[in-house]
This record gives structure tokens, C-alpha cells and sequence, in this order.
């Protein structure tokens, strides 16, 4: 397979379409693991709050890929 970096937008577009119909199927069921809804509620409870902090998509990605890091 070749980089992702070396291919052009219809081969990225159509590897994206494979990788979704892949993980969409039926077939492969997932489960939420059990911290989802915990996170799930605390946001609801900080939201009815009012306590909630939103963030704007691109920082709220970069908050992320640095924690990921």
C-alpha cells in the first residue's frame, strides 16, 4: 500500500469510503466502553450547571491530540 501522503484526493476518498464501509457494517458491533456515558453525564451535569466550557472545534482537536501525546 502506498503513503497516504503520495495519493491523490479520489484514491484518499475512495480509501476513506472502503475504511467506513468496513467499520459500518453490522457484522462489527461495538460497544461504548463504560467511561463514555460517565463522560456523557458529567457534561450533562456541568451544562445544566452552567459550568460547561465549549470550545471551538480546532482547539477543542488540538486539546486532544496533546493529550494523546
Amino acid at each position: 500500500m502506498q503513503a497516504i501522503e503520495a495519493m491523490s484526493r479520489s484514491e484518499k476518498l475512495r480509501l476513506m469510503e472502503a475504511l467506513w464501509d468496513a467499520l459500518s457494517s453490522p457484522e462489527q458491533a461495538f460497544e461504548s466502553p463504560a467511561w463514555h456515558a460517565e463522560v456523557l453525564t458529567e457534561s450533562e451535569r456541568q451544562h445544566a450547571e452552567g459550568s460547561a466550557r465549549f470550545l471551538a472545534w480546532k482547539e477543542g482537536k488540538a486539546l486532544l491530540r496533546s493529550r494523546s501525546r
